[in-house]
This record gives structure tokens, sequence and C-alpha cells, in this order.
């Protein structure tokens, strides 16, 4: 990977979001929050599935390769290992509700049909847009399930996690009924980032574990290197070498998860040429060696 493996200062790759104990019952939450921009966590990714609803104000949401624009009535669905950043308006920032779970907590019994309470979130990456608009009726039912999640966490009262479990059950149905149904998920808003963006990160998602760098993308988006680094850092919150290999390790952490393959060719698939590299780069972004999250996830 010639054209990334020099590291600097700047190659920071984006959070690991880790949900600590949460092995007995996978879910997390996040109620009302208002943010400002240095609160919010800066570009990050996580294993679970995540739910975000917007309640009033303004801010930019970054997911995978597309710009929102977000504001009152916005949902967003980010499947796990996707990167993605909220920035919230310096002058009316973003108040939402983040709704955090694994895969394994909302497994369906499938009662004769097909049937997965994820299929928004399939759709969302087959589509790869991720915002579903909502209208007024809409919003007061989402609210609903939301305010309900909040009452069992705040009160615990006998059975409050069955509750909060049939809750998110309700919540993803109706998401899948009610609103990915009736309307058609959100193209991202084109004034939020120049027209090339979209088209160099998405040229990096088919290429990412190919030799490209800073000189190959520049010229992809007809911009010069200096110009195209300056933006890149400043909408995607970190330069280009830190998010190519933040791709290609949640690429490893697939297959190590996924297949047999031994761990030396997995680097070589995923465009490391140097194994301690490889290594190096993957306790840097994952926090565990290669060998520990083969373990950890099988």
């Amino acid at each position: 990977m010639r054209g990334t493996e020099r590291k600097g200062a700047d190659d920071v790759p984006p959070i690991h979001k880790v949900f600590d104990n949460h092995e007995t019952f996978p879910f997390s939450y996040a109620y009302k929050n208002t943010k400002s921009s240095q609160s919010e966590l800066p570009d990050h990714f996580h294993d679970w599935y995540e739910i975000v609803y917007v309640y009033r104000g303004k801010g930019t949401m970054f997911i995978d390769h597309t710009f929102y624009e977000m504001k009152a009535g916005d949902i967003f669905l980010i499947p796990g290992n996707i990167i993605h950043r909220a920035t919230p308006d310096k002058e009316t920032p973003v108040t939402s509700t983040a709704v955090y779970f694994s895969s394994s907590f909302v497994q369906a019994p499938q009662f004769g049909e097909s049937f997965s309470y994820l299929h928004s979130f399939e759709q969302a990456v087959d589509l790869r847009q991720y915002r579903l608009e909502t209208l007024l009726p809409q919003r007061q039912h989402l609210e609903h399930y939301l305010e309900s999640i909040q009452h069992e966490f705040k009160h615990e009262g006998p059975g409050f996690r069955q509750a909060i479990y049939v809750q998110l059950l309700q919540l993803l149905l109706f998401i899948q009924r009610d609103v990915a149904s009736s309307h058609t998920f959100n193209t991202g808003d084109p004034l939020v980032a120049p027209v090339w963006m979209r088209d160099v990160l998405l040229y990096i998602d088919e290429h990412f574990c190919e030799d490209i760098g800073l000189q190959t993308l520049s010229k992809q988006a007809s911009v010069s290197p200096a110009h195209f680094s300056r933006v890149f850092k400043q909408l995607i919150g970190m330069n280009v070498t830190a998010y190519i290999i933040t791709k290609r390790i949640i690429r490893a952490k697939q297959l190590l998860s996924e297949s047999d393959v031994n761990i030396h060719h997995i680097a070589e698939l995923c465009g490391f040429e140097s194994l301690p590299h490889f290594h190096a780069m993957f306790k840097r972004v994952l926090g565990m060696t290669p060998a520990a999250a083969r373990k950890s996830i099988r």
C-alpha cells in the first residue's frame, strides 16, 4: 500500500466506539441530547446499529460517503461498522435521541415468513442512502416510542428490560412499515460538500484495497492535491490516509469474522504490503490484534 504507508501526526483514524458491559442486554440509549460541536464525537464507527432521530436544530451528518443536512423529523439509520459523524450548527445545535443495539438483540423468529427487523438498515446499505424524512403524524408515533423507552430506563420497574426490548421492536417495525415504505430514502444534500467529494468517496469505496493515495484521488477529483487535502480534512475530519486505512481495517475485521483465511493473506487482500504495519494499524484502530479480534467475534 505504497500510497498510504506513510504515517504522520494527522493520520488519526476514527474512534472505534465500544459499548461496555452489555453482553446480556446489548442496548444503549442517549435521550434528547443537545450537543455542541465540541462535545459531539469526531468521526467514529461501532459494531452496533444506530438510529438517530432529530427533534430540532440544524447540523450536518456524514455517513459513509454522503453528507446530509440535519433537520427536525429526520431519521438516520446507521448500520454497524460505517464511519459517521454529526456536526451540530453553532447557533442552533441539534437535539436528538440516539438508539444503539446489536444485531443479535433483534433476531426475530420467522413464524413461517421471511422477516427482519433490520430490513430498513439493509435497504439503506443497498441504496447507499441513510436518511428518512417523516411527516408530523409519524413523528408523534416515533417520539412516543422513544419517550416510552426513556420512561422504562428512568424508573426501572419490574421487567423494564423486556419492556425496552418490546418498544425497540415496535420502533423498528414502525420505521419499516410506516416510514421507509411510504417515503423513499433521501439523497445527500449537494450544497454541504462539492460534487467531486461524493464521487471520490464512492471511488474509495470501490478501490480502498488498491494502491491509491492523495495524488490518485486528487486527479480523480480534477483538483490540486493541496486543495483536495484541505477540503477532505475539513469535511471528513481526518486526512485521506487515515480514512483509507480505517476502511481497510473494517474490511479486514469482516474477513476475520466471515472466513478462515489466514491473517497474512487478509492483510494482502486489504491492501497492506507489510504484515507488521497491518498489525500496528489494526490495533491502533480497533484496540486489539487481528488474532484477538478473530477470537472475540467467533
